[in-house]
């Protein structure tokens, strides 16, 4: 190992512990991993930022733009209403849901296809009297499942495609992962609708199921008024209301001080009472009691706004407010909203909500002047989780939208245009018909994965230019040297499924798509087996909540715990590596 290889390894390791750790946006870490690669002279100076030229990051970013016009359309709104009907049962449910999930999700964005899913899944879930719990994580895992069947379902095999082109010459055209990718999906969402949602465990409270089946309960605050004729009385004196408004108070805080029950201080005015509720128990019991939404000026100003609503919203990793807080963002300075609860798995919050720091798979209550909803969850990154009529905007361009996105992925299926060159004239369309606006254009990208990828791009390229990957290759072959290229083959794939679980899954296919290439190369047979192998097992991230967004997003609505994965993604995984394998080798001989 020289120098150099030694210091990429450094870089790539100090990336995938930064990764696994969490703290740092992964955005951040990869761009910073980038920045010291070209120190390090690693990366050319030319070369730095090729990656967010890159045909993988371009196509990334066009289809999220062209999944908002679909949305804009209506489409998502019509398919949602045939999909969710109260009065299916809950297993009906989970397998027409699945089927309709994975079918979108190969034609556009798998976070945004489960974004669109989840809230008329919820409301669903509410109506039909089940929790969400039995329904959200085979939706999760059946539109990550879809990915896998197109080159434009998922970032990995669009950059399985992209290193196929730079290694032998030809990219993989939009439905060459369909051969496998149908099987696998077919495979995985057959198990989740007969066996795969009954191996999710159950709340273990006794009233958190309860509590899901009506309505998610936060960990809210309302505000004594200067004048109240709560002044003077003890939180006791409150029990009576509260109990009658389905809210409990867990105390109050006066300053920064945080005083919990039973306690007999009498209330002042200010003081921020910290209750357990549901958005609809919350607005009764401030009625009752004449209570404020927050304290001071905010209130004033929320006065003098003519209409507000009550919006719940989901955090995301890649949230503007994840790892901050409502105050240090400036939400109610900057957007005039008010963050008044936050539902959480774990511990207890005993201060003003507006410190609390926020938490990927947080949800969020906040109140919003009436018509800014989309504007304002948008801008903190998050996806709504109520019907703020969004797809039903434009319903007169449901046909035009729709039929202009399939024009292009069958002049791209047919190699007429490019991929990259039909994605964006089907944005130039979409924004001179104002089905997409120029704001949306922009607020469409997940700049963060754009990033990730323009960053990993050109460190996944040094791994070639310095010899790196044939090291690792090296390495695996001294094991398996005498092993069958099928052993090989399976090999590979558990260990890039096993990253993909811990990682985010566009680095695991970055880094582990060229050392399948070098791989088939020592063994002397077909790069494409190996390639469809890595693009099969980085989409694969079921064992946790951390390897896939769609798992983050889920597990607040949910209410699930980092061990509620594994018990029906460890299954999955192990039947899409066993039906995935045999399928490769007949598709994609060796």
């Amino acid at each position: 190992m020289n120098s150099q290889q030694f210091l990429l390894f450094c870089i790539l390791g100090s990336v995938f512990a930064f990764f696994i750790w969490g703290r740092l946006r992964y955005d951040i870490v990869a761009f910073s991993a980038l920045v010291l690669a070209v120190l390090g002279g690693l990366v050319p100076l030319e070369a730095a930022f090729s990656g967010f030229g890159h045909p993988a990051t371009v196509i990334v970013a066009l289809v999220l733009i062209v999944s908002t016009g679909l949305v804009n359309s209506g489409a998502i709104f019509h398919i949602s209403k045939i999909i969710f009907k109260s009065e299916r049962s809950l297993r009906s449910h989970i397998t027409l849901s699945g089927g309709i999930g994975a079918i979108l999700s190969a034609f556009m964005n798998n976070v945004a296809t489960l974004a669109l899913l989840m809230p008329a899944d919820v409301q669903n879930a509410r109506k039909s009297k089940w929790s969400p719990r039995d329904s959200l994580m085979p939706l999760s895992f059946a539109t990550i499942l879809g990915g896998m069947v197109t080159m434009i379902g998922t970032p990995p095999n669009i950059i399985v495609s992209t290193v196929r082109e730079e290694y032998l010459g030809q990219p993989y055209s939009m439905f060459d992962f369909s051969y496998v990718g149908l099987i696998a999906a077919s495979a995985g969402l057959l198990f989740i609708s007969l066996i795969g949602w009954r191996l999710i465990p159950k709340s273990k409270t006794l009233d958190a199921g309860a509590e899901l089946l009506a309505k998610t309960r936060y960990h809210s605050e309302l505000t004594i008024p200067k004048v109240s004729n709560l002044i003077g009385k003890t939180m006791d004196d409150l029990k009576i209301e509260a109990i009658n408004s389905d809210v409990y108070i867990r105390g109050f805080v006066r300053g920064n001080l945080f005083h919990s029950r039973p306690n007999k201080t009498p209330l002042m005015k200010g003081d921020t009472l910290l209750l357990d509720s549901t958005p609809d128990s919350l607005d009764e019991f401030r009625t009752a009691l004449s209570l404020d939404f927050s304290d001071g000026r905010r209130q004033k100003i929320a006065d003098e706004i003519e209409s507000l609503t009550l919006c719940e919203a989901v955090v995301p990793v890649d949230s503007r407010i994840a790892g901050r807080t409502a105050q240090s963002i400036g939400l109610f300075w900057r957007k005039g909203a008010i963050l008044l609860g936050i539902s959480r798995k774990g511990r207890k919050i005993s201060k003003k909500v507006r410190k609390v720091t926020i938490k990927p798979g947080d949800l969020l209550l906040l109140l919003i002047p009436q018509k800014e909803e989309n504007n304002i969850v948008n801008w903190l990154g998050c996806w709504a989780m109520i019907d703020r009529g969004l797809t039903v905007t434009q319903g007169n361009k449901l046909s035009f939208g729709v039929g202009v996105f399939g024009l292009a992925i069958v002049l791209a299926s047919l190699e007429v245009v490019q991929l990259p060159i039909g994605l964006a004239i089907v944005v130039v369309i979409y924004a001179v018909t104002k089905l997409i606006n120029t704001s949306e254009i922009y607020e469409s990208v997940e700049w963060s994965v754009i990033i990730l990828l323009g960053s990993m791009i050109p460190l996944g390229l040094a791994m070639t230019e310095t010899g790196s990957t044939a090291l690792i290759v090296d390495g695996v072959m001294d094991i398996a040297h005498q092993w069958p290229a099928w052993m090989v083959l399976t090999a590979l794939m558990v260990v890039t499924m096993t990253l993909s679980d811990v990682l985010n899954n566009t680095a695991t296919a970055l880094i582990a798509a060229p050392i399948g290439v070098e791989m088939a190369g020592r063994l002397g047979v077909s790069a494409d087996p190996f390639l469809m192998a890595v693009a099969i097992a980085a989409s694969c991230a079921f064992l946790t909540p951390i390897g896939h967004k769609n798992n983050t997003l889920i597990m607040g609505p949910g209410g699930y715990g980092f061990s509620d994965y594994w018990r029906i993604g460890l299954p999955l995984e192990l039947l899409i590596i066993g039906v995935s394998v045999p399928s490769i080798l007949f598709f994609w001989p060796l």
